[in-house]
C-alpha cells in the first residue's frame, strides 16, 4: 500500500456495533499509513473504541462540533490537537474504549464483537455503565 498521500480521510461507514470490520485497530492503522504527516482522519463517530483504536494507531483524537446531530464527531491526526474534554478523556479509561480488533483483516463482524466482548470482560477497567452512573448529567 502506497503510504502518506492522503491529505484528509472522511470515515464514514455504519456504525461500529454494525460494522466492525471498518474500526478495527489493523485497518484504521492501514489508513494511518496513508495519511501525510500533516493529514486528518475525521469521522461522525464518537464512540470510545474508535477513539480508542485511533490512539493506539498514534494518532492525536480531538472533538469536532456536532453537526446536524447532539454527539460531537472525531478528527485525528499525527499533529497535537485541542485535547478532549475531561469526560471525554475519562470515558477512553473504561472498557468501553477496548477498540474492536482483526489481526489479520479478514474476520467476520460476529468473530471481531465476540473477540471485544472478550477482551472487555477479561478487563479490570470500569464498566462504562458504573461510570456513567457518576454523572447522571450525561444523556444516555
Amino acid at each position: 500500500m502506497r503510504s502518506q498521500w492522503a491529505d484528509a480521510i472522511y470515515l464514514d461507514p455504519f456504525s461500529p456495533r454494525r460494522c466492525p470490520q471498518l474500526w478495527t485497530v489493523e485497518f484504521l492503522a492501514q489508513l494511518a499509513r496513508c495519511l501525510k504527516p500533516d493529514g486528518y482522519v475525521v469521522t461522525y463517530s464518537c464512540a470510545a473504541a474508535v477513539r480508542g483504536a485511533l490512539l493506539e494507531v498514534g494518532l492525536s483524537v480531538g472533538s469536532t462540533p456536532p453537526l446536524g446531530r447532539k454527539a460531537p464527531g472525531t478528527i485525528a491526526a499525527f499533529t497535537p490537537l485541542p485535547p478532549l474534554s475531561r469526560l471525554e478523556q475519562e470515558l477512553l479509561s473504561t472498557r468501553a474504549a477496548i477498540p474492536y480488533r482483526d489481526p489479520t483483516l479478514t474476520d467476520t463482524a460476529a468473530q471481531i464483537i465476540q473477540r471485544r466482548q472478550q477482551e472487555q470482560s477479561q478487563s479490570d477497567r470500569e464498566t462504562s455503565s458504573s461510570w456513567r452512573r457518576r454523572y447522571p448529567e450525561i444523556p444516555q
